[in-house]
């Protein structure tokens, strides 16, 4: 399948425009259709290849959680985007549609604070348990005389 082809379909199945980006399409979603999205890239597009998944802090707008599927062998990309609100940093997890997207939603928990909903296993996989906040969130504070764990 062509990007053009891609971009067609996901226009009509999604009612959003795919943008090209970066040698691949780029498409942003409801967080209600981050799933649906996600299986129609595997079935549908044939985005067989999770490549990464994680999260831009746009602070007053909340998080920004995107995720690379690819088709290797047709060459298409496509990042996958959604918009969580300030106050409910809860997304469903991609870990039904691919494996691979078990560690990374972790990591995104761990450093962002993004709750994937459906997840099996998630708690930290970088910092210890009793570490206290998100790392890479932009309100985060890390002062080197009160370390932040407890």
């Amino acid at each position: 399948m062509t990007a053009a082809d891609a971009a067609s379909r996901i226009g009509e199945t999604f009612g959003v425009p795919a943008a090209a980006v970066d040698g691949g399409l780029s498409v942003e979603v409801d967080v209600e259709r981050w799933q649906e999205l996600g299986r129609f890239a595997r079935e549908t597009l044939g985005c067989a290849y999770f490549s990464w998944l994680s999260a831009v802090d746009w602070k007053d707008q909340g998080l920004e959680v995107l995720a690379r599927v690819e088709d290797v062998d047709a060459r298409l990309a496509l990042t996958m985007r959604t918009r969580l609100a300030p106050d409910a940093l809860r997304c469903p997890t991609l870990t039904g549609v691919w494996r691979g997207a078990d560690w990374m939603e972790r990591e995104c928990y761990d450093m962002f604070g993004v709750r994937f909903e459906g997840h099996g296993d998630l708690r930290r996989i970088l910092l210890g348990e009793d570490w206290v906040g998100y790392p890479l969130r932009k309100d985060y504070a890390a002062d080197m005389a009160n370390p932040p764990y407890r």
